[in-house]
């Protein structure tokens, strides 16, 4: 099975050289690597430095995106290509990674449509208790079990699983796609910019007619670049705004979302009070923000 790597990239050159080289240093290397560049600065250079690598330099001039450069990316994957992973340029990919990766997809049937790596140094978040209460899961605001998808639009978490485990979604920073699964599924234009939830939004669509599955065995590392993340007013506001959208894209539940939503704002204000973590203002304002812009609007129009 031939695979192809396509990576965005913006304003990260030395997080896409240490990517690049963990990809030229696997027991299998891919077959073809393309990085999509928004940068300013253009990182040509350093994707042709890495040697041992089929690398291919596509220059972005749109506006940023994660969502459309990866969309560009798929058509210069060549035509004997069966898989195609996205990789975000901010992680590390582990020496066997991708053997283990086309070691799952030689036994995997045509059921499955998509597999995510599994993040080795992933850290479990602050608000994981609250998360996995039983009256969250039983209002539908979020589920307890790992990897899924409650009514309200919120996603769990599945972190770092000892065993392959299928899921309703996976993050796109690091998943491989069947091609015939992509020849029907893009990501959506609308998460533009640093294009939060396009993951979710385009997994999650997948899932309603393939099973997705996060293989044990294949790990990478995420080391969470901050270069080219909005500030945490355009965040708080952003994340708001996409997540309406895609609870009004998937037909799911408007009240539970807003309810998520208020709940999300309560944790914000004890964090503040408990650990006065005055950054959390300005994410609480746009929160606040989108919320209002959302009731106004009366959510976001939904796309066909």
């Amino acid at each position: 099975m031939k695979i192809a790597f396509i990576t965005p990239t913006k304003d990260r050159p030395e997080d896409l050289r240490k990517m690049l080289a963990s990809l030229a240093g696997q027991t299998r290397r891919p077959d073809q690597v393309i990085v999509v560049d928004a940068s300013v600065e253009p990182v040509e250079r350093i994707v042709q430095s890495i040697g041992g690598l089929a690398a291919e330099y596509v220059r972005w001039t749109g506006k940023p995106s994660a969502a459309a450069q990866r969309n560009a990316g798929l058509t210069k994957v060549r035509e004997d290509i069966g898989l195609v992973c996205f990789f975000d340029d901010d992680q590390i990919l582990h020496p066997d990674g991708i053997e283990k990766m086309l070691a799952f997809w030689g036994t995997a049937g045509v059921e499955i449509g998509g597999a995510s790596f599994n993040m080795a140094n992933y850290q479990d978040n602050r608000c994981g208790r609250l998360k996995k209460s039983r009256l969250t899961d039983a209002l539908g605001l979020y589920c307890r079990e790992p990897g899924r998808v409650a009514r309200s639009g919120w996603q769990s978490l599945y972190g770092k699983v000892t065993q392959n485990t299928e899921v309703e979604w996976v993050g796109s920073g690091a998943s491989v796609w069947r091609r015939d699964v992509l020849a029907q599924f893009r990501f959506d234009p609308f998460f533009d910019g640093y294009s939060y939830l396009e993951d979710l939004d385009f997994s999650y669509g997948v899932s309603r007619t393939c099973k997705l599955v996060v293989v044990a065995d294949a790990m990478f590392e995420h080391y969470h670049s901050r270069a080219g993340k909005n500030s945490r007013y355009s965040f708080g506001e952003l994340e708001v705004r996409n997540r309406l959208y895609f609870v009004n894209k998937h037909d799911l539940s408007l009240p539970r979302c807003y309810a998520g939503l208020a709940l999300r704002v309560l944790m914000n204000l004890a964090l503040i009070a408990k650990r006065r973590e005055l950054g959390l203002l300005s994410n609480l304002a746009g929160n606040l923000v989108g919320v209002m812009r959302g009731i106004v609007q009366r959510s976001y129009v939904k796309r066909s």
